[in-house]
């Protein structure tokens, strides 16, 4: 299991960072992304952080542990100067969260974070056709989430990014240990949100594929 989408208490997760990759090690993950919630408030203290204890818990646990963030939030107009902040911060990859149908994100949050070169648009709620076809021109993977309430656009998602050729990923969104998924987890939401036994394969292999380009960096 490879899942990018997971929150430390240094946002609004429950665990710590190192109890967070021990317990998804334990639910069989092989490799765990850490993306925390940060606007131009926290990113200067979360990034730093994130970065440090997550090449160590790396060099120890025989599991990739990957510091992320996710952008959340922020005024369309600003989320491309935090994406370059972040990067610059080191921070592995970015996760902007989209406009899902069950929080008031701004009008335009979709469009910006494609535009700023995410690496993965979560939980995108009525996606439109162009931005699918934008997200697969940028190669920006759009997000099937396990998530409460941000799953209800799921099948919405799938369909518009499988007629754009868009690159899908599935999320846990953790953000307890409840939350943590198996492999047989996202399976079923690959295949709930009506994508066959080879489009779900090929959701995995872009979760592969991103943790390669993030080594290879």
């Amino acid at each position: 299991m490879i899942d990018f989408h997971t929150h430390s208490f240094l946002s609004d997760g429950d665990l710590i960072p190192s109890e967070l990759a021990a317990r998804a090690q334990a639910n069989g993950y092989r490799a765990l992304g850490i993306a925390d919630h940060v606007d131009g408030s926290n990113a200067d203290l979360v990034v730093p952080r994130l970065v440090a204890v997550c090449h160590e818990l790396s060099d120890v646990m025989g599991m990739a542990v990957i510091a992320g963030v996710e952008i959340t939030h922020v005024p369309p107009r600003l989320i491309g100067s935090l994406v370059v902040r972040c990067r610059e911060m080191c921070a592995e990859y970015i996760i902007v969260h989209g406009e899902t149908v069950v929080e008031p994100v701004a009008r335009g949050t979709n469009d910006a974070a494609l535009d700023a070169g995410a690496d993965i648009l979560a939980h995108p709620g009525m996606l439109t056709p162009a931005q699918a076809r934008k997200a697969a021109d940028r190669g920006i993977l759009l997000e099937l989430s396990a998530r409460k309430g941000h799953c209800l656009t799921n099948g919405h998602v799938a369909r518009c990014a499988t007629a754009a050729g868009a690159g899908m990923i599935i999320g846990s969104d953790a953000h307890a240990p409840s939350d943590l998924l198996t492999k047989a987890a996202a399976v079923c939401i690959a295949r709930g949100a009506g994508l066959t036994d080879r489009e779900t394969r090929r959701v995995q292999q872009n979760a592969e594929n991103l943790l390669k380009s993030i080594r290879n960096k």
